[in-house]
C-alpha cells in the first residue's frame, strides 16, 4: 500500500489565533508530507510495504538497522494523532470517562495539567508529551524525537508536539506558553474519550 498524507480534521485556519494557518502550511504541508514521502520510499519493494502504519512501527521499533523506517513511520503516526488531539474551541477540563480517570489516577485535572505541561516543557530537544493508558492506569509520559507510546505497549489518548517546528512560527522560543495554550484552547477531549473507549 502507498501511504498518503491524511486530510486535516479541520481547516488550516480553524485553530487561529492559537495555531496559525502558516504553521499548518509548514508543519502539515511540509514536515508531515516529508515523513509520508520518506516512508513510502523506504518501504517500497520490501515486505513492510503491505503492512499498516501500526504494524510497521511495532515491527521495527528498537531495530537500529531500521531506525530510518521507524522514525518516518512513527512521525506519520504521531502527527496524524496530534492533529486529532486538537479541535476548534477545545481545551479546558475534560468530561466523560477520561475526566473521571484523570481524577482517579492523576489526582484531578489541575495535577494532570501541571504534569503534562512539565513533561512537554522539560523534554530536552525534540519530542512529545502524552496522556497514555498503561496497565489500566492513566499516566503522563514524554518521548524523544519520533518515539511513541505504541512502541512501549501503551495506548495514547492525547499528545502535544514539542518539536520546535510545532510552535516556533507562532510562539518563537516560548514552548511553555504554547503548551498552556494547547491545554486551555485546543485539546480535543472527545478524541481522548474515544481512544479510551477503544482501549
Amino acid at each position: 500500500m502507498t501511504f498518503e498524507l491524511p486530510p486535516l480534521p479541520y481547516d488550516k485556519s480553524a485553530l487561529e489565533p492559537h495555531m496559525s494557518a502558516r504553521t499548518f502550511e509548514f508543519h502539515y504541508g511540509k514536515h508531515h508530507q516529508a515523513y509520508v514521502t520518506n516512508l513510502n520510499n523506504l518501504v517500497k519493494d520490501t515486505p513492510l510495504a503491505t503492512k499498516s502504519l501500526e504494524e510497521i512501527v511495532k515491527s521495527v521499533a528498537g531495530d537500529a538497522a531500521k531506525a530510518g523506517i521507524f522514525n518516518n513511520a512513527a512521525q506519520v503516526w504521531n502527527h496524524t494523532f496530534f492533529w486529532n488531539s486538537m479541535k476548534p474551541n477545545g481545551g479546558g477540563k475534560p468530561s466523560g470517562a477520561v475526566g473521571r480517570k484523570i481524577d482517579e489516577d492523576l489526582g484531578g485535572y489541575d495535577k494532570f495539567a501541571e504534569a503534562f505541561a512539565q513533561a512537554g516543557a522539560t523534554q530536552f530537544g525534540s519530542g512529545w508529551a502524552w496522556l497514555v493508558l498503561d496497565g489500566g492506569k492513566l499516566k503522563v509520559v514524554k518521548t524523544a524525537n519520533a518515539d511513541l507510546p505504541l512502541a512501549h505497549g501503551q495506548t495514547a489518548l492525547l499528545t502535544v508536539d514539542v518539536w520546535e517546528h510545532a510552535y516556533y512560527l507562532d510562539y518563537q522560543n516560548r514552548r511553555p506558553d504554547f503548551i498552556q495554550t494547547y491545554l486551555k484552547n485546543l485539546v480535543n477531549w472527545d478524541f481522548a474519550n474515544a481512544n479510551l473507549a477503544k482501549a
